[in-house]
């Protein structure tokens, strides 16, 4: 991975990081603060709470993802190390979906007159399932090249005490 490429994914994984920050921050202000321009409905509280709550998900994929990048720019990927970033974005995406369950159910009786709605929101729930199930196929992908690196590091260790 090419210095430009890594900089630049890093520079979008801060704006990032800043971004859900001052959204959350905002968020929690309007709830804390009593200065809620919508008079506090519940169901807006409750999709208030549950968006800081998926923020938290998609920081915790942007920190992984950084680490899998340094780890990627030091060669270091290809090791156990990297099981751990992998799987805490897997379970960050599985909160996510949680999280978007919970706003299809809050947004539900919103929409007893369209009940498509409810459908469609459902289904971009399961989608986002998929995205973690994919990760983990990624994860086992990443299992088979380290043991093979692995594998290859001992073929070259015999190979040199043969030479």
């Amino acid at each position: 991975m090419g210095r430009v490429t890594v900089g630049a994914l890093r520079a979008v994984l801060v704006v990032v990081l800043a971004g859900t920050v001052l959204v959350q921050v905002l968020m929690v202000w309007v709830l804390v603060s009593g200065s809620d321009p919508e008079g506090g409905a519940a169901a807006l509280t409750a999709m208030r709470v549950l968006t800081v709550v998926g923020l938290v998900a998609v920081q915790a994929v942007v920190v992984c993802v950084g680490r899998l990048v340094a780890m990627v720019r030091r060669g270091t990927v290809f090791s156990s190390a990297a099981f751990r970033y992998v799987d805490g974005i897997a379970g960050a995406i599985v909160g996510a979906a949680v999280v978007w369950f919970a706003v299809t159910a809050v947004n539900a009786p919103g929409q007893r007159d369209d009940p498509g709605v409810t459908v469609i929101m459902g289904g971009i729930g399961v989608a986002v399932l998929g995205v973690a199930l994919i990760v983990l196929v990624l994860r086992a992908l990443l299992v088979q090249a380290v043991a093979r690196e692995g594998e290859a590091a001992r073929m070259r260790a015999e190979l040199d005490e043969v030479i």
